[in-house]
């Protein structure tokens, strides 16, 4: 079991999600599309040689951002990361995933 979180500016948020979501992730026990979103800002600053969605080369930019949570089965995270990279606007989207430990590996010592 994985969990990935991204970076998605407001106007694409639903979008990102739902194509991560149809690629497998979100999934937990008998429910899907779950996740947890927190509103914040982001900031970067293109170098020569990228094309920015938002922004200009070499100034400073800041963005309403969403940080999206969610789990995501080993099947699927391949899936999952190719289609968060297609959905997404950013031409380097920022995005992190960590694998999890089982359940099974924690055990309640009282």
């Amino acid at each position: 079991m994985f969990k990935l979180v991204f970076f998605v500016p407001d106007s694409h948020l639903e979008a990102v999600k739902d194509a991560v979501f149809a690629a497998g992730a979100g999934r937990i026990g008998d429910y899907s599309r779950c996740c947890w979103q927190t509103a914040g800002e982001g900031q970067f600053c293109p170098l020569p040689g990228s094309q920015p969605f938002i922004g200009q080369q070499g100034s400073l930019e800041r963005v309403a951002e969403y940080r999206v949570e969610m789990v995501c089965d080993d099947v699927h995270i391949t899936a999952v990361v190719s289609a968060l990279k297609q959905a997404h606007p950013y031409e380097e989207p920022a995005f992190d995933v960590w694998r999890l430990a089982a359940p099974e590996d924690y055990v309640l010592r009282l």
